[in-house]
């Protein structure tokens, strides 16, 4: 388990993560997401031990990640412009990492760059932006670390490839228990992945909740009620979040079991009611609305 406690970094006056408290559990992928400037790179850096924090501690499986070469062979960081000497080819960087990384499976590697279509001859350099991208993400597989941590890993993958590579994670994080830590600025990317999804929004993690617990609990209801029914004979059905009504039509947003918040409904004996689901995204905006926050510019 990878786990942050009162973890700040700052640089010069301005700090990049701030009192961040969170845990990701072996064996789940997590999604962080954030904007340009929110904090996710500087986190994978310190998760992979790559920065010291000023404040707090990062401890993978309790032990400190810093300058600790036995918890760091045990993770591969995938920066979003990871570094390689301008002369190797794929070969040559894979058997550079096999030095450390002792577990790197090389068939498996040559495998899937093959069917993937690298051309493992090439010198890397010449490798447009998404095959780069590809490349290291098939490396971090095949190093069988237990700790996988990808920066903007979809960036520049073409749909068809960036559907592949999420189905390799999934497997592999079934298979082995791998426990992935994806960041992106992109909800939509992680929302049919992560089991696990936090928002950091200025250096703090705003919102960490599991992503079967938030789906679950919260719904969209649109309804036409029967004449004489109000708003506020609405608002008794279940715990609303938010209310809009345009002519006949309410739309509402709800939070309880799905079972219980249709059973008010039929109580109301509408004209009209569909239960929706709601994207990752408008559960974000729904949640961090009730916090105080209003994040609809960051996310959408």
């Amino acid at each position: 388990m990878i786990e942050a406690k009162n973890l700040s970094m700052k640089y010069d006056d301005f700090f990049a993560l701030k009192n961040v408290n969170a845990q990701v559990k072996n064996g789940s992928i997590f999604g962080l997401v954030g904007t340009n400037g929110a904090g996710k790179s500087t986190f994978l850096k310190l998760c992979a031990g790559i920065l010291r924090p000023n404040e707090g501690s990062i401890e993978i499986d309790s032990k400190s990640v810093f300058e600790n070469t036995e918890v760091k062979s045990e993770v591969f960081y995938i920066s979003d412009d990871q570094y390689y000497p301008s002369t190797y080819t794929p070969t040559e960087l894979m058997k550079e990492l096999s030095l450390f990384y002792t577990k790197l499976n090389n068939e498996k590697f040559t495998e899937l760059a093959n069917k993937f279509e690298l051309p493992l001859k090439r010198k890397i350099n010449t490798y447009s932006k998404g095959m780069r991208k590809l490349l290291f993400m098939l490396l971090g597989i095949c190093a069988q670390t237990e700790y996988l941590l990808c920066d903007e890993t979809f960036d520049g993958l073409d749909p068809v490839v960036r559907q592949a590579v999420k189905s390799l994670l999934a497997a592999e994080t079934q298979d082995r228990s791998l426990t992935p830590v994806i960041a992106s600025h992109n909800l939509r990317e992680l929302e049919d992945i992560c089991d696990h999804v936090g928002l950091l929004y200025k250096g703090g993690i705003l919102f960490s909740k599991d992503l079967n617990d938030l789906k679950l609990n919260i719904h969209r209801i649109q309804l036409v009620p029967q004449k004489g029914k109000t708003k506020e004979d609405i608002l008794k059905i279940a715990d609303v979040a938010n209310i809009s009504q345009r002519g006949s039509l309410f739309t509402i947003t709800v939070r309880g079991e799905k079972e219980e918040i249709e059973r008010q409904i039929k109580q109301l004996d509408p004209i009209f009611y569909e239960i929706i689901d709601l994207t990752l995204e408008e559960i974000f905006i729904s949640e961090t609305e009730v916090l105080g926050y209003d994040i609809k510019k960051l996310v959408l």
